[in-house]
């Protein structure tokens, strides 16, 4: 009897991961397998999870584990629908509060420009959202379309922003979930092997990364943001993809707003020029550069710059955003009108400091957190979302705030969440009398 022939026991694999072992490429091929099918419980990969967590894998086991992801389903052959070579990039983060909205900016952006990006991305872990839960908020847009029409859609178009398919690294779903409530998100491991899976999956030719570090990121600081940056180069390079991952200080909030809605109004008003907030900008530029620059559409950082910013300014990155919705089933009129589509919260109102100052610091893990509460994030992988609620106009590092000047503006669906989250978010911003120094947004290439 061959080694595939003898009955599958999920508990010898999570025992072998418990005792410090190595897992083979059929461990973990029948362990994703199993994910898929439900032969696996949740407290199974629970448990493996938990087990990878504390003892960690090997650099030839992190690729090995990404690659029993992606092939628990279909890798997509982009030749079929008469693309493929150097332009199928695409572009992710490891995760922070706020940065989500940048992919719904950066994908349309470098579509203007000649770039087919096919982004396959998750909703949000922990105290941070996924661009899933944004695109979830646009009526009739469908995060999980056919592979047929997803294809057509990034051949069309240039971008689509879909979630995790029944056909696309299948095993990715059943294990993101679980780590979400075991405690097992930091995982360097499982953080490489779910993004990595998703976008070989994807059938790209090479992927840009932010790699945020700080206290809006799942990486505290910076050397665990380089740790996560080295294994996912690496584990690239041994499944043969190309990737540039940039390190992001998300030590404050990226943007202006946090919230499914929110989030997506900031989208729209950024894309039509209307607001730009200095760092965001930053961050879409910085990544659009390297995009553009992998796929041979620049030649130069200063070209690929002047090339981002005359698509953003003149509107192609904005219909781009558009056909996209309207493809993959949103409202036709959504850029024009966007209130008409994304809901409003019960209570808006902002949140004065306590004291007159300036932003000196913020804990954006506990604003995070703050807004889960309220219902802007899930406690549990089932729970629902409130689309409406969040944060918007948040007082960036170096923000004079007073009785004038508020520190955000709060949206909460009652007001007993909007006083509990208020004095939360009090809690997590710093005020100090002088204006401290700037901080840059992106802080390393590698």
């Amino acid at each position: 009897m061959s080694v595939s022939d003898e009955p599958f026991l999920p508990q010898a694999v999570i025992r072998k991961k418990r005792d410090r072992e190595e897992l083979g490429e059929e461990d973990l091929r029948r362990f994703m397998a199993g994910a898929v099918d439900g032969s696996v419980s949740e407290g199974q990969i629970g448990a493996f999870t938990m087990a990878v967590y504390l003892n960690g894998m090997t650099a030839d086991e992190r690729v090995r584990y990404a690659l029993a992801m992606r092939d628990s389903g279909r890798v997509l052959d982009w030749s079929a629908v008469g693309l493929s070579g150097a332009t199928l990039i695409d572009k992710h983060s490891s995760g922070g509060v706020g940065d989500e909205k940048v992919s719904l900016i950066v994908a349309p952006l470098v579509a203007a420009c000649g770039i087919h990006m096919p982004m396959i991305s998750a909703r949000g872990l922990g105290y941070t959202g996924g661009e899933v839960d944004l695109l979830d908020a646009i009526p009739g847009y469908d995060i999980a379309p056919p592979t047929a029409l997803f294809m057509e859609a990034v051949k069309e178009i240039g971008c689509a922003i879909i979630g995790p398919t029944p056909e696309l690294a299948p095993a990715d779903r059943p294990i993101y979930y679980v780590r979400d409530v075991a405690a097992t998100v930091e995982s360097i491991p499982l953080i490489t092997g779910s993004i990595l899976s998703k976008k070989l999956a994807a059938g790209i030719s090479g992927l840009v990364m932010t790699v945020p570090f700080g206290s809006g990121a799942f990486m505290g600081d910076k050397d665990d943001a380089m740790a996560l940056a080295e294994s996912l180069i690496a584990v690239a390079k041994g499944a043969g993809l190309k990737m540039t991952a940039l390190l992001s200080d998300l030590s404050q909030i990226l943007g202006d707003s946090v919230g499914s809605a929110l989030q997506l109004r900031e989208v729209i008003a950024f894309l039509r020029g209307d607001a730009r907030e200095r760092r965001l900008l930053e961050t879409v530029l910085a990544l659009s550069e390297e995009i553009l620059l992998m796929g041979a559409i620049a030649q130069s950082r200063p070209e690929a710059r002047r090339m981002a910013m005359t698509r953003l300014d003149d509107g192609s990155a904005l219909a781009r955003f558009a056909a996209m919705v309207q493809k993959l089933g949103g409202p036709d009129n959504f850029i024009v009108d966007p209130d008409a589509h994304l809901p409003r919260a019960a209570i808006i109102a902002p949140v004065h400091p306590d004291m007159e100052g300036y932003v000196a610091a913020m804990d954006c893990q506990a604003i995070g957190f703050a807004l889960v509460a309220i219902g802007a994030g899930r406690k549990r992988p089932g729970d629902a979302i409130d689309h409406a609620v969040g944060l918007s106009g948040i007082a960036q590092v170096g923000t004079k705030v007073d009785k004038d000047k508020p520190l955000c503006t709060l949206h909460a669906a009652n007001q007993n969440d909007w006083h509990r989250a208020a004095s939360a978010i009090r809690a997590a911003i710093t005020l100090c009398q002088t204006r401290g120094a700037e901080r840059k947004v992106i802080d390393g290439r590698m």
